[in-house]
């Protein structure tokens, strides 16, 4: 959930990651995290604009589970009770592969700020 929120909701810190709509428990998430991390998938880094807090930032090993998410969410519409983004379903029907290099170079573009 992490990695479908970097990518698709553009979150980068522990506080919106908490604001997802799972409501996952503030343990889970930083356990979740760290797993993430110590798997190489993202990174941590200290915020620029305080200190205090961490930003989180896919690494290109993260990045590679793109196209899998899609499949996920493409699955998900499928049979989950609840649709999913009409406009990057018809995306991923039209092109899949400029809509895979559309959200790297979406999440890319967003790491570098």
């Amino acid at each position: 959930l992490s990695l479908r929120d970097m990518v698709f909701a553009g979150k980068s810190t522990y506080g919106e990651f908490l604001q997802s709509p799972e409501k996952m428990a503030t343990n889970i998430l930083a356990d979740r995290l760290a797993t993430l991390e110590a798997q190489g998938l993202v990174t941590k880094q200290v915020a620029a604009d305080k200190k205090s807090k961490f930003t989180y930032r896919l690494t290109e090993k993260g990045l590679d589970l793109l196209p899998l998410l899609l499949e996920i969410i493409q699955w998900g519409t499928k049979y989950g009770p609840v649709g999913g983004n009409p406009v990057l379903l018809q995306e991923l029907a039209t092109d899949r592969e400029a809509t895979l290099l559309h959200y790297r170079q979406l999440v890319q573009a967003r790491q570098i700020n």
